[in-house]
């Protein structure tokens, strides 16, 4: 991975007490910086040389399994997904991952940007509509959603407390002159995940770095919490919301493994004594209820927040389903997201932002904001039926290694890249189908080693690539915002040849940035 050649004293640490103003003072907005090269990654970290030493990784990694599970990185199980009795660890690196200081500080930096836009396009319902009607004609899952946003605008928008919860991820470029730039692949508006594990991380790093007697690295992890920061923003919105004996909802599925990420905000919300319900959309739609002044009762119980850690994708809805999804549309309690916020994460709507003009419309006289936003855009292209989409697909085809294709589609492992792209635009190309995707520029980050963690595979020290996600939090009461900041990361690693996939989809691992 690129590693700047900046270092972190005299710098403000990315997280805490971020101050704007030092993007300037370092020149982050320039959009890249110089590089160190893999070697002197190793020595930048200290731990370059054990890579090669079998016998003390072996034992570096029983330790850091067993500190692991001592501290709540856990996953249900594939077999029993739907049990606690038997767990496991997540994933995990046995080192963290080197990561430019610079680049880590302007994701921060950026993430309140990023929390007003998409706050913006969610109130933008021409946009919208605009952005989205080619792909509503091919794609059934985005139509599904954008009929039940028509329908919730045309009775009147009950609730009056909005919130958003969503996590902008990036990758490093690494550019051929060898620097490295901060480039965007999407941003998660609906449950944006592992804000609970990521939380618990930073003290497996760090004892793995004090068993090896490198107290001073171990202190460079950055202390992250996400969890307490995503809990604030449901709290805020619960209290806005004004009832005291009002609970918050959260919509799970039955089978989720990922279940100690969420319990990890429903504990922190329980410490402020709110409480949490946990239901499935079945449960909505056997049990829930609006009164006439549309407040939402599951069980009899008034509902001030629905927490969303379900249907992101087709495969989520039932007919049944989709009518609870609606009945939620339908109230005033607060969603997050709410059907607009989750359309204004889609693929096609991140690609129409990049075009020219549009981010200076949703965020007039703030230059500085859209120059921030815009240094973080890849290359996004439509595929919409006509000349520039013509245009787009001659390319990728002339030059598969160059780019993505996208559907519009959350929870990894949906993209397309290479000679399985090739085919797919070969197939598409005379198609409306193609509107329901959009090409993307490959962002290409310089490859480093670590060694990956997985229950029942042997550790093994390979060559990794590696994703950094920054959680933002927005509340907005009718059109004033009470709440817009940035509240901690997310390191995802995984080997080279996984193209597309996260943590959930079983492909990524959790880690730490350890800032050079």
């Amino acid at each position: 991975m690129p590693v700047s050649v900046y270092q972190l004293n005299k710098r403000p640490t990315a997280g805490r007490d971020w101050n704007p103003r030092a993007v300037k003072k370092w020149g982050l907005l320039e959009g890249s910086i110089a590089l160190k090269s893999e070697s002197q990654v190793g020595m930048a970290t200290g731990w370059g040389s054990l890579l090669q030493d079998e016998q003390q990784l072996e034992e570096l990694a029983r330790q850091a399994v067993d500190r692991a599970l001592a501290e709540g990185v856990l996953l249900r199980t594939s077999q029993a997904p739907s049990s606690s009795h038997v767990v496991s660890y997540a994933p995990f690196t046995l080192f963290p991952s080197p990561v430019p200081s610079a680049l880590l500080e302007q994701a921060y930096a950026v993430q309140a940007d990023f929390n007003l836009l998409v706050d913006a396009v969610s109130q933008n319902a021409v946009f919208l509509e605009q952005t989205l009607s080619s792909t509503i004609k091919r794609d059934s899952f985005t139509a599904r959603l954008f009929d039940i946003h028509k329908q919730v605008l045309k009775e009147g928008i009950a609730q009056t407390v909005f919130l958003g919860l969503n996590r902008s991820d990036y990758m490093f470029q690494c550019n051929p002159d060898g620097s490295a730039a901060l480039k965007q692949i999407e941003i998660n508006t609906v449950s944006a995940s592992f804000g609970g594990l990521a939380s618990r991380t930073p003290a497996v790093h760090r004892h793995v770095l004090s068993v090896l007697g490198k107290t001073k690295e171990a202190a460079k992890i950055l202390s992250n919490n996400p969890s307490k920061g995503l809990a604030m923003g449901i709290a805020k919105a619960w209290e806005l919301y004004g009832s005291a004996n009002a609970q918050v909802l959260l919509i799970a599925q039955e089978k989720e493994r990922n279940i100690f990420d969420q319990r990890a905000i429903e504990n922190e919300l329980l410490a402020r004594n709110i409480h949490v319900i946990r239901r499935r959309f079945e449960d909505v739609s056997e049990k829930g209820s609006l009164d006439q002044d549309r407040r939402l009762f599951m069980d009899g119980q008034e509902i001030a927040v629905v927490y969303f850690r379900d249907g992101y994708m087709p495969g989520h809805y039932s007919l049944q389903n989709w009518e609870a999804r609606l009945l939620l549309e339908r109230s005033c309690a607060v969603k997050c997201p709410d059907i607009a916020t989750q359309l204004a994460g889609t693929k096609k709507v991140q690609q129409e932002l990049s075009r020219v003009g549009v981010l200076e419309s949703f965020l007039p006289g703030q230059p500085e904001a859209v120059a921030r936003l815009r240094a973080t855009f890849a290359g996004l292209y439509s595929l919409d039926l006509g000349e520039e989409g013509d245009q787009a697909i001659t390319k990728a085809i002339a030059a598969p290694s160059c780019f993505v294709l996208k559907p519009q589609r959350e929870g990894g492992g949906n993209n397309l890249y290479g000679e399985e792209m090739v085919q797919a635009l070969e197939r598409l190309k005379d198609s409306e189908e193609r509107a329901s995707y959009i090409l993307m520029e490959k962002i290409e980050p310089e490859p480093f080693r670590n060694c990956l963690l997985r229950p029942g595979s042997p550790a093994r020290v390979i060559q990794c690539i590696s994703e950094l996600g920054i959680f933002g939090v927005y509340v907005r009461e009718g059109k004033t915002l009470v709440m817009n900041k940035h509240v901690g990361h997310l390191l995802r690693t995984k080997a080279i040849e996984h193209a597309d996939g996260g943590v959930a989809a079983g492909v990524a691992v959790l880690d730490n940035p350890y800032p050079v």
